[in-house]
């Protein structure tokens, strides 16, 4: 079966082999279906996401890769329930990110791309800092001002050119998408290829889970990859034959900047109004999310949902975390936030397998931590 990009709202294709991030008018695109892994394709021989390289719609002999993956699967006790917790800070960079920049970045190579543009509220941009060095690629990174530096300065330390954007994380999509005519746009947020690494967050649990799927997935989600990249990571398992269900799916957004969790709450595919405001969830403050009818499709194909949580509830799930050994930054704790809600209104019940997405260290945000804390750095 060979992949080719497709603009899901019309059924347009476009073929794989000219580099291209978006459709006519901007329209955000995905892969067409692809035919999925069997466990007896995996390669055991590398230890990292690349052991599920099969299942990617390209290939390349010379993938950019620093052992991303196989992150840890770990049980704890969170809201009264035993959940598994993927702590996808143990990655090169610090964030679940690395997934979609090692694929990204190596099929983008492959298909000629030197030089790449990505904007990023923070730990998009030091992926693809990262892993453009590792790959002898060129970065620029457009990030808003207001990024914790702790960010910021791993782009520069990485050689990328970093650019403070004024206003809000939308503004800085905007002045990317401006400069996309001038450097070709690797953007986490739009590039399909992004997608394929982070569905191998879906194929990692089934391995980890003896070749068997969750009953739900709690995802933190701004644009949405973690919970497109499930949907397409589960779909080709079930095209593979190698499960006959889908995981719940259900998202997380901050009440200061869910948009998604609006629209899904409200019962529509559209946009609604919702309030946009500063949150300390930064890694998700999306106000206006490119994939809003294909995230909303995913939570509602698989059975799952979205929750919005408040600041005092995301800085308290922090805190609880990291008072059991969990230290991640606020935009991950929000999950545990969620799940308390979502085990209160019985959604989720203490039988069932649930997995709690950690997507982020806590390293990456210790100015925020320390003012709630209290502490004067």
């Amino acid at each position: 079966m060979t992949a080719a990009y497709l603009n899901p709202r019309n059924g347009q294709t476009f073929p794989l082999d000219q580099p291209r991030w978006c459709g006519p008018d901007l329209a955000p695109l995905l892969l067409t279906p692809l035919p999925g892994l069997t466990r007896d394709r995996i390669d055991r021989s590398t230890r990292g996401l690349w052991r599920y390289r099969a299942a990617f719609p390209m290939q390349t002999d010379a993938p950019i890769t620093m052992g991303e993956g196989c992150t840890p699967l770990i049980p704890r006790m969170v809201a009264g329930v035993k959940v598994l917790l993927k702590c996808e800070w143990f990655m090169p960079t610090g964030s679940f990110k690395d997934r979609g920049a090692s694929v990204m970045l190596s099929l983008l190579r492959a298909q000629g791309i030197r030089d790449v543009l990505e904007d990023s509220s923070g730990n998009g941009g030091a992926a693809v800092s990262a892993y453009a060095a590792a790959g002898g690629m060129r970065a620029t990174i457009m990030a808003p001002d207001s990024t914790s530096p702790a960010k910021t300065v791993q782009m520069r330390a990485h050689g990328a050119s970093v650019e403070l954007i004024p206003g809000s994380r939308q503004a800085t999509s905007d002045a990317a998408v401006a400069r996309s005519s001038e450097i070709f746009y690797a953007s986490h947020n739009w590039h399909p290829f992004f997608l394929h690494g982070t569905k191998t967050l879906a194929y990692e649990l089934w391995e980890d889970l003896g070749f068997q799927v969750p009953d739900n997935i709690i995802t933190p989600c701004g644009a949405g990859s973690n919970v497109l990249g499930c949907e397409i990571g589960f779909s080709e398992l079930m095209r593979a034959g190698e499960t006959d269900r889908m995981p719940r799916i259900f998202a997380v957004q901050p009440a200061n900047c869910g948009p998604i969790a609006a629209s899904f709450l409200a019962g529509t595919d559209a946009p609604v109004h919702t309030t946009i405001a500063p949150t300390i969830a930064e890694g998700t403050a999306i106000a206006q999310p490119i994939r809003l009818p294909e995230v909303l499709g995913t939570l509602r194909g698989t059975g799952g949902g979205a929750v919005m949580v408040s600041e005092q509830e995301i800085a308290a799930a922090m805190m609880d975390l990291a008072r059991i050994g969990i230290y991640v930054e606020p935009t991950s704790a929000q999950v545990a936030a969620a799940l308390a809600k979502l085990v209160e209104s019985g959604t989720i019940t203490a039988g069932q397998t649930t997995v709690l997405v950690l997507t982020g260290s806590g390293l990456k945000a210790t100015p925020r931590i320390a003012e709630l804390l209290g502490i004067t750095l």
